[in-house]
Order: structure tokens, then C-alpha cells, then sequence
């Protein structure tokens, strides 16, 4: 059985009440029942911080041994030099997530730190994205 975690940053814990017009209106959690239901031969696990050296500690945790892990990194997207050196020095395929096209939004959301560490980024297909990065890592 295939083992993959899912790091969502700041702010992300109020999906479902947080700007319902660029986010949605469903919470994580009702969603990762969804996902878990969808991949039922995947331990998906799932963290979520507002705090970056816990993302952090997060990453450096799980990524020695997991299949793969969705990371959602939120604002530290474009911020936090030290997520990426995390994500640079674990060996799991990492895959960003974001749930808004997050270049069709404010021109400093525009570049991500963790792209060019990640094996893929995946943006713009609201939660959706998610499944997509689960299915390909499921499938490596």
C-alpha cells in the first residue's frame, strides 16, 4: 500500500469559510474523506500549520518515508526560502498544490520558491488539484 501525506500551509484550515469565491465552500477535512474514499489502496495522511518550522518539521518527518506528498504551502509559496530547502532535502516526490491559479491572481503570488524543487505543480482546479497529484503519485 502506497503511503502519501498531504502538508497544507497557512490559513488553509479554513477552506470552506476563507473566501468561498477563490477557495470553495468545502472544508479539508469533508474533502479528504472524499479523496481517502477515491483511494482506497492509499494511506493518505494529512497535516495541516499555520506555523512554518512546523511545515517544516512536517516535511523532514515524513519524507524519508512516504511515497509522495502534497504539499499546499499557501502564502510560504512565495516566501519561505526555508520550505524549499526542506522539500530540496527529502527524498519523496514532492507535488505543490494550489487551489487557485495563482498566476491569474496578485503579481507577487506569481512565483513559487517550491517549483523548481518540486517534481510538478499543479494550480487553478480548486481541490480537484489534489486528486490529480494523489492519482500520479499512487501511480509511480
Amino acid at each position: 500500500m502506497k503511503k502519501i501525506n498531504i502538508i497544507n500551509g497557512p490559513n488553509l484550515n479554513l477552506l470552506g469559510v476563507r473566501q468561498p469565491e477563490i477557495y470553495g465552500c468545502q472544508s479539508f477535512d469533508d474533502y479528504l474523506a472524499v479523496l481517502r474514499a477515491a483511494f482506497p489502496d492509499v494511506e493518505i495522511d494529512y497535516f495541516q500549520s499555520n506555523v512554518e518550522g512546523e511545515i517544516i518539521n512536517q516535511l523532514q518527518a515524513v519524507g524519508f518515508t512516504s511515497d509522495g506528498i502534497v504539499l499546499n504551502a499557501g502564502g510560504y509559496t512565495h516566501t519561505s526560502v526555508a520550505i524549499r530547502d526542506a522539500v530540496a532535502a527529502i527524498t519523496a516526490p514532492v507535488i505543490e498544490v494550489h487551489i487557485s491559479n495563482i498566476y491569474a491572481r496578485e503579481e507577487f503570488r506569481r512565483h513559487s520558491l517550491l517549483s523548481p524543487v518540486c517534481q510538478a505543480t499543479i494550480c487553478g482546479l480548486g481541490l480537484e488539484g489534489y486528486r490529480y497529484a494523489i492519482a500520479h503519485l499512487a501511480a509511480q
